[in-house]
């Protein structure tokens, strides 16, 4: 019977649940704000995890804002401590290096959702404008 998740996907699932816990509890900086770990990729050789966060408080949900910048620069910084503390909190033989980037996902979906909207308030407007005409106007 197959596996039904490769190891990396296990290893990743596990440094996503401590890594969201350490962010919260174990960084002190005070320009580090509401954190979320969305999303962990492990490498196959498990040598780096690429983890994906956003920022709860940002008003703009884009990588060019300096919330975003400031909060990916401590983090950054920051990933050597944090990886030393994943070694202590799970047992694996190589905790890999992590690399800190913003996800795009949230504010895409925000964008997403606000075109659909704009298409539905269109389509309804189009469609009240059409029951007020007569059959003829719409064949027209």
């Amino acid at each position: 019977m197959p596996k039904e998740f490769s190891r990396t996907q296990r290893v990743a699932d596990q440094i996503q649940r401590e890594l969201a816990q350490l962010v919260q509890t174990g960084l002190k900086d005070p320009r580090i704000g509401m954190v979320t770990i969305n999303d962990v990729r492990v490498s196959r050789d498990m040598g780096y995890a690429d983890v994906y966060i956003t920022v709860l408080a940002a008003e703009e949900l884009n990588e060019h804002s300096d919330e975003i910048k400031l909060t990916l620069e401590v983090l950054n910084k920051a990933a050597g401590f944090l990886r030393n503390e994943l070694g202590r909190a799970i047992q694996i033989r190589m905790v890999p290096h992590l690399r800190f980037y913003f996800d795009k996902t949230v504010g895409e979906g925000r964008r997403m959702s606000s075109l659909i909207d704009q298409a539905r308030s269109k389509d309804q407007a189009l469609a009240s404008k059409g029951s007020d005409s007569s059959p003829e106007d719409l064949e027209g």
